[in-house]
């Protein structure tokens, strides 16, 4: 398969060789920034309010000390779609202080379920 050559290419073709299938739908985690806390937090109330399908996190990213705003949504990893996310992301996040700062996929690593809690269990509002 083949990829553009820039980042978000590079970061595609990495995925296909580490054996993800990228016909399938993921959790794509992409990264909006904000100095001020009062900033991402009227972002992520926007987020909130708009039609956007998928899940927001807030949290403060104590290495650089910058307020991050994850927005998660399940979809098809083509390059096209996660440029044009991007891109609606980050002029979004502009309008309230912010920048983008790429995107991510979680992958299920060996052992992750070594930890897992035995006993818990799965309500209404769980994600698993």
């Amino acid at each position: 398969m083949q990829f553009p050559d820039d980042d978000n290419g590079k970061m595609l073709e990495a995925m296909a060789d580490a054996g993800i299938d990228l016909s399938a739908a993921l959790d794509v985690d992409f990264f909006l920034v904000f100095e001020d806390q009062r900033d991402a937090e009227s972002a992520l109330e926007e987020l909130g309010k708009s039609d956007l399908e998928g899940e927001i996190e807030l949290l403060l990213n104590d290495e650089s000390g910058k307020w991050e705003l994850i927005v998660c949504l399940n979809m098809v990893p083509e390059y096209d779609t996660i440029v044009e996310q991007e891109i609606s992301l980050h002029e979004f996040a502009q309008e309230f202080g912010g920048v983008t700062d790429g995107w991510g996929v979680m992958q299920h690593q060996e052992g992750d379920d070594d930890f897992a809690d035995d006993a818990h269990e799965c309500g209404d509002d769980c994600k698993h």
